[in-house]
């Protein structure tokens, strides 16, 4: 059976600090507790109810907000809930999902009950009313997204810069020689909540309109598929006829793919399609141009904030706010529009 003599050795550390690690007694950098926990996972070390006990006031617990109706699936928080679980382990922590649509009243039981150490934020929104509510309590918090960065000072944070990521979009379109281009925007749901990324993917597409001098039509996307399908017909349908489609609601792009085949429009040929927000590694999504959202990345960024969050007491300074850049994907690049439009 090993002992903590032995992780201490596989380590390269004291037994003490593989004590301080568990107990959580002393403040040990991110790098040591990774390669103590690694150690402790290849020995299949279990450390006495007694050293447990040191870390009582802890639970090794992270708890992952993601505000779900029932029944509705989102491929991407699966996936991100997914890198930030792996993420967590290797800081020895577990995760805790909470998915409750509105989530004030979930996390402030979690808050008193102390289920768990930090809270990660996902689908963040303007104002947004669990940071308000955790602030109460002084808990240590990490949003995976943001709302407005005049809110959020005292938060740490990280997201994709959905405002240059879809101006970057419509650029790209322009290089290309499109003049008349349409941006699918989030779901009308998402800006009447006044979620971060759908906010910034507007500022995006009016920031772009004015740099490159293009017709950008804004349009939100919708829940629902026969509206989805009247209003792409519309603005499909519209002359002069747009030549680009940039799309960032991604979760309905095979009902928006076959309405387009259903006006006869090719892509890219008769219209070109550019995603916004793609999760990585999707082989259907390789055929077009596309930003992908850096899920890897971002997930263990605002776990390392988390867990920094949770010593925040013994790492003086700001919250740290992590804007990742976008950059097209490898792969096509946009077509030039058709000679006929």
């Amino acid at each position: 059976m090993a002992t903590i003599k032995d992780v201490a050795e596989r380590a390269g550390v004291a037994p003490s600090t593989v004590s301080y690690v568990l107990s959580g007694s002393r403040k040990i950098s991110e790098q040591t507790a990774r390669a103590v926990h690694e150690a402790i996972a290849e020995l299949g070390y279990h450390p006495r109810a007694s050293a447990r006990t040191l870390r009582s006031a802890r639970s090794e617990v992270l708890v992952l907000a993601v505000p779900r109706e029932a029944g509705k699936y989102r491929a991407m928080d699966g996936r991100f809930a997914i890198e930030i679980s792996d993420a967590a382990r290797g800081h020895g922590y577990d995760v805790l999902m909470m998915t409750e649509p509105d989530g004030v009243d979930g996390l402030r039981r979690i808050a008193r009950s102390g289920l768990a150490d930090a809270a990660i934020l996902m689908a963040v929104r303007e104002a947004d009313p669990r940071i308000a509510a955790l602030g109460e309590f002084g808990f240590p918090t990490a949003l995976l997204g943001h709302g407005n960065e005049r809110d959020e000072l005292e938060v740490p944070w990280v997201d994709l810069d959905w405002e240059a990521a879809v101006a970057l979009a419509v650029r790209e379109c322009a290089a290309a020689g499109h003049r008349r281009v349409v941006f699918w925007a989030s779901a009308e749901h998402e800006i009447a909540a006044r979620r971060g990324y759908a906010m910034h993917g507007l500022d995006g597409a009016r920031l772009a309109a004015v740099q490159t001098g293009a017709d950008v039509r804004v349009r939100p996307s919708t829940a629902d598929p026969e509206l989805l399908r009247a209003r792409l017909r519309d603005v499909l349908g519209a002359r002069p006829a747009p030549t680009a489609l940039v799309v960032q609601h991604l979760i309905p792009l095979p009902l928006i793919l076959d309405e387009i085949a259903a006006l006869g429009l090719r892509v890219p040929d008769d219209l070109a399609v550019v995603l916004v927000g793609s999760l990585p590694d999707e082989p259907a999504l390789f055929a077009l141009p596309r930003i992908d959202l850096p899920v890897s990345q971002m997930a263990a960024a605002v776990v390392q904030l988390a867990v920094r969050a949770i010593g925040a007491e013994a790492v003086p300074g700001p919250a740290r706010h992590e804007l990742f850049p976008p950059g097209m994907a490898p792969g096509p690049v946009l077509a030039k529009p058709s000679p006929t439009h």
